[in-house]
């Protein structure tokens, strides 16, 4: 992964405050992010609707003129974006959710002086995307327990969602989730995957090595070679699904026998059973699913620090 300068005469800025996203704290500092940026010259333009965001950034990108898209959120806001737009358009993310496992990884910052120079080197880097069932996602996808949890946390949810908001229903989900069987098709050009056509009660497919709460089930996901690192586990029940989710936390997963690695370009998801999935920490339905490696589809604007791994 390489990185690029945008153009010096681009100096349109749309941002999309999510109101959704963050603790009500964040607003004074997108409103600060919003003065500073316009000190330093910038034509900036603010939206709350995702559509008129979207729809205005694609223009300005294909005028030239965009410097960049500010998505003032969290991990969905970054995927809703990417979502709307058209490839090549320069997304940057400040950090105002719950999660910003992408902002982190990448090392964005939620100080608006910082961010403001962020903008103003324009830096980009172009990172690989997920495709699942026809929506793009970045970081990772997963069925079986954890999209559980996701499920039930969103479906209760009123207003913004902190870790707290997770604890009832993990340990709900511990107590009551049964562990469908999931049958993997895995392969890519090389030939067939180790799960090709294997039965699994857990997977997950990884684009970048970022899940909650810093767990590293994919600590070598590279967001630059156009493949999916797949962990998935092959047994199910409450026992033996605890002991999986305590290996996982314990970052020892890939020590259980139950536990089968690979890496590919695609693969597809299906059960007899209604089995939840989740893209990026958002509930995405129920299998089949398809998911495929979209290469360099995101367009990132990073800090001129970024490290060597991540350029």
């Amino acid at each position: 992964m390489s990185t690029s300068k945008l153009p010096r005469d681009a100096d349109r800025v749309a941002i999309l405050i999510n109101p959704k996203a963050g603790p009500n704290a964040a607003q004074p500092l997108v409103e600060r992010l919003v003065e500073r940026l316009r000190r330093q010259g910038f034509k900036t333009e603010v939206f709350s609707e995702l559509d008129a965001a979207t729809a205005q950034a694609n223009r300005w990108h294909a005028e030239g003129c965009l410097r960049t898209l500010i998505g003032a959120g969290g991990d969905g806001t970054a995927a809703a974006l990417v979502n709307g737009t058209v490839e090549g358009v320069p997304i940057a993310l400040f950090p105002a959710g719950n999660c910003n496992l992408l902002a982190r990884y990448y090392g964005l910052s939620n100080d608006p002086e910082v961010f403001c120079q962020t903008i103003c080197d324009g830096t980009t880097v172009r990172v690989d995307a997920g495709l699942a069932n026809g929506r793009i996602f970045l970081l990772m996808a997963s069925c079986g327990f954890d999209a559980e949890v996701v499920r039930r946390v969103h479906e209760r949810r009123t207003g913004h969602v902190c870790n707290q908001t997770y604890f009832k229903p993990i340990v709900e989900s511990i107590w009551s989730y049964p562990y469908p069987e999931i049958r993997v098709h895995c392969e890519d050009d090389e030939g067939v995957s180790p799960l090709s056509q294997l039965s699994v009660r857990w997977l997950f497919a990884f684009n970048l090595p970022c899940y909650a709460g810093d767990i590293l089930v994919a600590p070598h996901a590279d967001g630059s070679d156009g493949l999916f690192d797949v962990c998935g586990f092959r047994y199910g029940g409450l026992l033996p699904g605890l002991w999986s989710l305590l290996m996982v936390l314990a970052r020892q997963h890939h020590r259980i026998p139950g536990c089968t690695t690979c890496r590919t370009k695609r693969l597809r998801l299906t059960s007899e059973a209604e089995v939840p999935y989740q893209l990026d920490g958002d509930p995405g339905g129920v299998l089949p699913l398809d998911l495929q490696v979209l290469p360099g589809r995101l367009t990132l604007v990073v800090p001129m620090t970024i490290p060597m791994d991540k350029r």
